[in-house]
């Protein structure tokens, strides 16, 4: 397996799936799904730009109704 070594702003499905404290395989399926956040494959690899991950993560959050009760 190569390894790569993503542009600051661009996040490897590794490093993602790290930040959300879930596997690789769990980023990938959510993305197949259409409820994990957006990709771009890259030969082999998907890349996710970071702001789009960070954006998906308060997406989810603020669609949380227990999220919601806590900051009220």
């Amino acid at each position: 397996m190569a390894t790569t070594t993503a542009a600051p702003d661009l996040m490897t499905t590794k490093e993602v799936a790290a930040l959300i404290r879930k596997t690789p395989h769990a980023v990938r399926q959510m993305r197949h799904r259409g409820i994990g956040p957006r990709g771009t494959r890259v030969g082999r690899d998907t890349l996710y730009p970071r702001d789009g991950v960070m954006a998906w993560l308060r997406a989810l959050e603020q669609a949380d109704p227990l999220a919601q009760r806590s900051a009220a």
